[in-house]
């Protein structure tokens, strides 16, 4: 093996190892079986033109002589992004763990419970913060919560609103114009009209369902929204307030005051700016709005011996269930920043987080008051962190701001001359005297920085925070670094990773996230910039965007990338607005009709309503194909009013489909356009491309194809890609360029401080790489279908009797025969320290296995062994020689207390639940909770610590 070569180490499949498995699979050469698998007319006759591989050190050169070319100025922008000080051993346990980064969505909850604990810290601080009951387990951003908190609550609306079509969003004018950008992308859609204006004379009026403040605003300025709130409930109408968090360590939390919505972004507990994200969005709530709040929420439910444990509460919500029912297409949260601001919280604990809050502010009072002694006018009354300074006619702002730059300090530059400087955790006395230094220089005064700064309060007793917070003992326990190791290192263990043994979730494509892509997010030159940093300070970052942009566009054969959209499901909805935009361009804006096939991505009809279309289902053949009759008839019907139509490809059933060019060809002749849902571009890049296909538009999983973890369920990113008629209508930023057109994320490059790890992943695979990993994740693919057809069943084949990269495997009939579901299976396989493939999902009643190009042939056979233990278990409950209740599949799983327990109730033996084959003696993943009683957790929603007993 050539160890200089990374594909060598990212693909877990030896060269000697081919022969074996294509015998297995029934042909005689790897490009056998992609001739079987793909079609022929979509291939491509050409490799990829992308840059020659490099090795893993010549990246790690490379990558560094990028960093060098971004400077680290100190930053005092603020809107919404601050410098913060992420405790190392937070950074070294979690960050930098592959057991909390590489780990999914925790909706096998039994060995998910670590990140659940963890996450319900996270929960327990915001609603402790907001002094709100309720709040989800993270969104993308602070804008794009603020978009969820305005759909949530206008489908909140009253009776008589809905009746009288109460459609009016009042949006004050001192809201973050990256939040007022978004609002505006997501509400027209919808049909929500946004008024723009100042709370403090604006007149409420029956259409005014939902009104957004900021606090503090956007200049700083802490508001008194009392009475704003009391005419705004009069009125029928509910509010969002956008909040800062650290704030809320001092001043009365807006659920004190009246807020129906807190939201904002969890940035500043210990999480770095990475020149935009990724950062935990937040959103709290009153307790009504438990059925229709967006995204997850971790609840504490108990386990089948009385346990308590944690879990996903709620999960019917999810948009894959509810598809084109649902009330948001939130599909990622960011799951691993929100751990570590929980963390964060924990390690500080209140108290700590006073000290944090009131030296910033009290700072920030002291260089207010200096300011003013140099002739400068601070212009807000009340105020945390940020001061808004109007220079004195004797200062000239071009030279204070070349003092500025010859200091490596970046300020606010307001449109009027105004100076804005936000203060944060970083900012230390040293920083004060250099910053002051500055405005004495600009007005031609010295000044000398020779006093202690003292602890005071600016801002007026009536906003002062007097309830108390974070008074549970996780918050208390943990503030020394020995005490908060253990405890991480205690969750830790309590869950199951890729650290620990392949994930096989279909349609998720947990692969390899190597740890020479991974190191770049604790290197300060990437993540200590923040997003409107100027031009000339992010080289670095702009050449990297700028290649990646580059061979994204070449991977997918389309012509413009926008990498702005973060998360998956953000994509699906930023390339369906980029359609319609285009539409109406053209004349076109009244078609509202999208074609989806069964076999599409979950979250596709979720996305499409939300993006304001009507969407129609196209049936699915008996072998999973587009029924191509009924979509002809479809798209016949719907010919004057067809938008586009979505295609997952390979399609979620897990084929290549062969009628793919004519669907597109079909859909064009009636006026619309094809999106592509990318979440399989595993099984195309460098064999076919959506534009090769025909579509006019795909988005990417980063955190799926490209190598980004899933983190626990979050970061993700979803770029899209388009074809050359559609570049005009990429989302734009309103801080980088003029007019917020389909503008979808907070930063304008969404969570670039993630994209290293797929610009790495690119650079040192190559063209050659990344086709040997499409063809590797085909070939483990069909390896395991012919591992299983003769047990399970393969569900759907293509017309060749391939699968592409992931398979389903038959359920259905075996809980016919013997009662056991595949909820049993899933189960099941956590005694033996494996992850469930995806469950019920896209049939029901079956599971969906995906086993990635990174696994070695060792640990697919180890999964086969499990997976035919699993099957001859249920062939002894099928024939009677086991009892059709008290079996190892319905007490799955089998915690290590029972295991271990005086007591033992079963028919069966103790090893045999938790040492059905011998290798487990070496390697046993112990689980802490029995099965977990999703119907208790349900009826009892409990999303935050408490004493209350379970």
């Amino acid at each position: 093996m050539d160890t200089n070569k990374f594909v060598n180490r990212h693909v877990g499949i030896r060269e000697e190892d081919i022969p074996q498995m294509l015998n297995t699979i029934g042909v005689n050469s790897l490009d056998e079986l992609i001739d079987q698998t793909i079609p022929s007319d979509i291939r491509l006759n050409e490799s990829l033109n992308l840059p020659e591989a490099m090795t893993e050190r010549e990246y790690a050169e490379h990558i560094a002589e990028l960093g060098s070319k971004n400077e680290i100025f100190t930053s005092y922008i603020g809107m919404g992004w601050y410098d913060t000080i992420t405790p190392a051993p937070i950074q070294r346990n979690v960050l930098e763990n592959p057991v909390w980064y590489t780990s999914y969505t925790p909706y096998q909850a039994e060995i998910s419970q670590g990140r659940l604990e963890a996450l319900l810290n996270f929960q327990t601080m915001i609603c402790d913060l907001t002094a709100l009951p309720l709040t989800n387990c993270s969104l993308l951003d602070e804008a794009t919560a603020g978009a969820e908190a305005a759909t949530m609550l206008h489908g909140a609306r009253s009776r008589s609103q809905v009746k009288d079509g109460a459609n009016t969003l009042f949006v004050d004018q001192h809201v973050f114009v990256s939040t007022l950008a978004v609002l505006h992308t997501r509400m027209k859609p919808q049909g929500i009209k946004i008024v723009k204006g100042d709370y403090k004379t604006f007149e409420f009026t029956p259409d005014v369902f939902g009104a957004i403040v900021q606090y503090p605003n956007k200049n700083g300025s802490i508001e008194d929204y009392r009475s704003f709130v009391t005419k705004a409930n009069e009125n029928g109408t509910r509010v969002a307030v956008a909040a800062d968090l650290l704030s809320l360590v001092l001043l009365t939390p807006p659920g004190e005051w009246g807020a129906d919505v807190v939201f904002g972004s969890s940035q500043r507990f210990g999480i770095p700016m990475y020149f935009g994200g990724p950062s935990a969005g937040f959103m709290a709530t009153k307790d009504e709005y438990k059925r229709t709040i967006p995204g997850r929420i971790i609840g504490i439910s108990k386990d089948a011996y009385g346990k308590p444990a944690y879990r996903l509460a709620l999960q019917t919500r999810e948009q894959h269930i509810k598809r084109e029912k649902a009330t948001s297409n939130i599909c990622t949260a960011q799951a691993l920043l929100a751990t570590m601001a929980g963390f964060y919280a924990v390690y500080h604990g209140a108290e700590g987080l006073k000290d944090i809050a009131s030296r910033i502010h009290s700072y920030a009072g002291f260089v207010s008051g200096e300011l003013e002694k140099l002739g400068y006018k601070q212009l807000n009354k009340n105020f945390f962190d940020t001061l808004k300074v109007e220079l004195p006619a004797n200062v000239s702002l071009s030279a204070l701001r070349e003092i500025a730059l010859e200091c490596k300090v970046n300020l606010r530059y307001f449109g009027n001359g105004q100076i804005g400087i936000s203060l944060d955790e970083t900012t230390q006395i040293t920083d004060i005297g250099v910053l002051l230094y500055i405005f004495s220089g600009a007005a031609g005064k010295d000044y000398t920085l020779g006093q202690n700064i003292e602890r005071n309060q600016y801002f007026d007793d009536t906003f002062k925070r007097t309830s108390a917070f974070l008074q549970q003992d996780v918050f208390k326990k943990y503030h020394t670094e020995t005490e908060l190791m253990r405890y991480i290192k205690r969750l830790e263990r309590r869950d199951i990773s890729l650290a620990h043994s392949m994930i096989s979730l279909g349609s998720c494509t947990m692969k390899l996230n190597a740890a020479s892509e991974l190191f770049v997010l604790s290197k300060p030159e990437f993540s200590g910039i923040h997003p409107y940093a100027p031009d000339e300070q992010v080289e670095g970052y702009t050449e990297l965007i700028e290649n990646l942009s580059t061979y994204l566009a070449e991977i997918t054969g389309f012509k413009g990338v926008s990498l702005q959209p973060n998360s998956g499901a953000s994509g699906e909805y930023t390339g369906l607005k980029v359609i319609r935009s285009y539409l109406e361009s053209i004349g076109q804006g009244t078609r509202n009709i999208v074609l989806l096939p069964a076999s599409a991505h979950g979250t596709n009809p979720a996305s499409a309503v939300q993006c304001g279309f009507a969407t129609v289902t196209v049936k699915c053949d008996e072998k999973g194909n587009i029924d191509m009759d009924d979509f002809r008839s479809k798209a016949e019907s719907y010919k004057d009013n067809l938008a586009a139509t979505m295609i997952t490809y390979p399609s979620t059933h897990g084929i290549f489909e062969t009628s793919i060019i004519e669907i597109c060809q079909l859909v064009h002749s009636y006026g619309g356009q094809v999106y592509m849902d990318g979440a399989n571009m595993n099984a195309q890049v460098g064999l076919t491309n959506p534009g090769t296909i025909g579509a006019d538009v795909c988005h990417l999983n980063l955190h799926k194809t490209f190598a980004i973890p899933h983190g626990g369920g979050g970061p993700g990113v979803g770029p899209i890609c388009v074809a050359k008629h559609l570049v005009p209508f990429l989302p734009s930023h309103p801080i980088i360029s003029e007019g917020e057109l389909n503008t979808v994320s907070a930063a304008p490059y969404g969570s670039a401080g993630v994209l290293p790890i797929t610009y790495g992943y690119i650079r040192m695979l190559g063209a050659e790489g990344l086709t040997t990993v499409t063809k590797t994740a085909i070939l483990n693919a069909n390896y395991l279908a012919a591992k299983f057809k003769d047990t399970y069943g393969i569900v759907y084949t293509g017309s060749t009797g391939r699968v592409g990269h992931e398979l389903i495997l038959e359920c259905r009939g075996v809980k016919e025969r013997s009662g056991i579901d595949e909820g049993d299976i899933a189960k099941r396989l956590m005694d033996f320290g494996y992850h469930a493939p995806t469950l019920s999902f896209p049939v029901h009643g079956t599971l969906m296995v995906e086993p990635t190009e990174s696994e070695s042939l060792a640990e697919l056979d180890r999964f086969a062994e499990v997976m035919a233990c699993i099957w001859n278990e249920i062939k002894e409950v099928e024939n009677g020689e086991a009892d059709k209740e008290d079996n190892v599949l319905k007490n799955a799983p089998h915690p290590e207390y029972e295991i271990t327990g005086d007591e033992w109730k079963h028919s069966y033996s103790r090893s045999k639940a938790a040492y059905p084959l011998d290798w487990l003696h070496e390697s046993k993943f112990w689980i802490n909770v029995a099965r977990i009683d999703n119907a208790y957790g349900d009826r009892n929603l409990i999303p935050t610590l408490c004493a209350c007993e379970i």
